[in-house]
């Protein structure tokens, strides 16, 4: 299968990733709106995508039935349900991309009723702005053709990083959780603002885009961020005296042991699922 073969993309749950994601390939002209149907069981939501993005809705079997390429977009604990209502011969030849966190390809083709292909997929929060950071695995039914569609889909809204599946925990540990720790770091920079007489609303100001601009700095100039971190650290300079305090209190190792307790709760999760 390949991206031109597919005539429509059916995504099972349509909450604000799934948005996201619709949002991506709409901009990105992958798909047009009537080749792109959403199931879910908020119908007032299903109403809203129909209102906003012109797409088709319908249940979760019908899109199953209709679509070459189905996005699993369901909370985990509901994926046996999922799977239960829309396994049978009809899935065979489709492919299936899942954005359900934690659960495995094992399961989902397991779940499906055979030899199904599948990509696993970990985005994060901002899809919903089309600047998600998301990396991919292959199912053992999945090729190279099944690789190429994912990425295409995923690079509609933001970066796409191929990985082995034993390293998917990882990912959630790090760009899954991400975000919250980027807005717990800009939180905190804007009160050292606030604790050193600026203005609530300033502070933010100044640190949402401090942020956002070492951010952009490093993707345009590519380099190694210790030495961007170097370009502006002087001899003696209040950047160094703020960077040694950071050490003393332990910041880099807080960040580290973050994302190692994250991709160990990311580990747990998936053993239930």
């Amino acid at each position: 299968m390949k991206l031109e073969e597919i005539h429509r993309v059916g995504f099972i749950g349509a909450g604000k990733m799934a948005e996201g994601i619709i949002k991506g390939i709409l901009q990105g002209g992958l798909f047009p709106p009537e080749r792109i149907m959403a199931a879910d069981i908020d119908t007032r939501r299903l109403e809203d995508l129909n209102t906003d993005y012109g797409i088709e809705t319908g249940a979760n079997a019908e899109a199953a039935r209709v679509c070459d390429l189905l996005i699993l977009a369901v909370k985990p604990q509901h994926a046996g349900e999922v799977f239960r209502e829309i396994r049978g011969d009809s899935l065979k030849g489709k492919l299936f991309v899942s954005i359900m966190a934690g659960v495995p390809t094992r399961r989902i083709e397991t779940g499906l009723g055979g030899e199904i292909p599948v990509v696993r997929v970990m985005p994060n929060i901002a899809a919903t702005v089309q600047s998600a950071a998301s990396a991919f695995c292959l199912g053992k039914w999945a090729t190279p053709d099944h690789a190429a569609i994912a990425r295409a889909i995923l690079e509609t809204f933001g970066t796409a990083t191929q990985v082995n599946e034993s390293l998917m925990d990882a990912v959630t540990g790090l760009s899954g959780s991400g975000p919250a720790y980027v807005f717990a770091f800009i939180e905190a920079l804007a009160d050292g603002g606030v604790m050193m007489g600026l203005p609530r609303d300033t502070a933010l100001t100044l640190a949402v885009q401090t942020v956002r601009g070492a951010a952009e700095l490093m993707i345009q100039m590519k380099e190694h961020p210790a030495i961007l971190r170097e370009k502006v650290t002087s001899p003696g300079g209040t950047t160094i005296h703020g960077l040694a305090e950071m050490e003393r209190r332990g910041f880099r190792n807080a960040v580290i042991q973050a994302v190692k307790r994250a991709t160990m709760r990311s580990e747990e999760l998936g053993k239930d699922a």
